[in-house]
């Protein structure tokens, strides 16, 4: 990424940060480069040179990262959607997938009043598989009875994402079961923004995942991917089971207070 002025060597921004997170290492900021979370430019003698912005940014994803547990590839998406990296930053097929959705923000049509809402609704959401991969947006909306203002609210708000395939634009099942059950809490009067919290507390969610299955992914490990995919599934199922009885105990309590 660029800045105004790029004039910070690698150890000068490895000092500041340590400033706000003691623990952190070197190798913790070349690991981020290789993520794509920071661009810094380079010196004729190729030297990693760091501007305000690119500390900046590195800041906001270790914040990201160590006390939100969010997942590096979403990390990447939060620090586009804060500006600190740019669009030059967004590989090919994001800034398609970004264009794309904006035309189809902007040229939603509206859907076929639909008979009846709850009975798709209650298949989708039920449903121990898809049914089907991959929707376009009138199928999305024709399904779920969600209008295109729903649409683009629950867009804007990151809980429904389009994929690019083939060139056409479309939404994977999962995406059609999230739309579903917004819609529901949307017809209670439900403020969008809220249901946006929901996706983050997911997000992080997976991203306490990924920090219990690191060590299987680093080097070293004799383990086959396979092997490190089922155990991180087994890991995946063990966190999802604690976050529901952890969940239905507060539940209970608010109800009874």
């Amino acid at each position: 990424m660029s800045g105004t002025i790029s004039s910070m060597r690698i150890g000068e921004v490895h000092a500041q940060l340590r400033k706000f997170y003691p623990d952190i290492e070197l190798s913790k900021i070349r690991y981020y480069e290789d993520k794509g979370l920071v661009e810094p430019s380079r010196s004729r003698k190729g030297y990693r040179l760091y501007s305000e912005r690119d500390v900046a940014c590195l800041r906001e994803a270790i914040r990201l990262a160590q006390e939100e547990f969010v997942p590096l590839r979403v990390v990447r998406l939060r620090l586009l959607e804060q500006g600190l990296l740019t669009s030059a930053n967004v590989t090919p097929i994001t800034r398609q997938v970004a264009r794309e959705a904006t035309i189809n923000v902007v040229s939603t049509p509206a859907p076929v009043p639909v008979p009846s809402v709850s009975a798709p609704r209650v298949l989708i959401a039920e449903a121990p598989a898809p049914f089907k991969q991959f929707f376009t947006i009138s199928e999305l909306l024709a399904t779920t009875g969600v209008s295109p203002e729903e649409f683009n609210q629950l867009q804007s708000m990151g809980l429904i994402t389009p994929l690019v395939i083939e060139g056409e634009t479309v939404y994977s099942a999962f995406d059609v079961r999230v739309a579903a059950l917004s819609r529901a809490l949307l017809s209670r009067g439900v403020d969008a923004r809220l249901l946006g919290s929901l996706r983050r507390i997911a997000e992080r969610e997976v991203g306490v995942i990924d920090e219990l299955t690191l060590p299987l992914r680093q080097g070293g490990s004799e383990l086959s991917r396979d092997r490190v995919l089922e155990i991180s599934a087994e890991v995946a199922r063990e966190v999802s089971a604690l976050r529901a009885v952890l969940f239905e105990r507060e539940i209970a309590q608010y109800l009874q207070g």
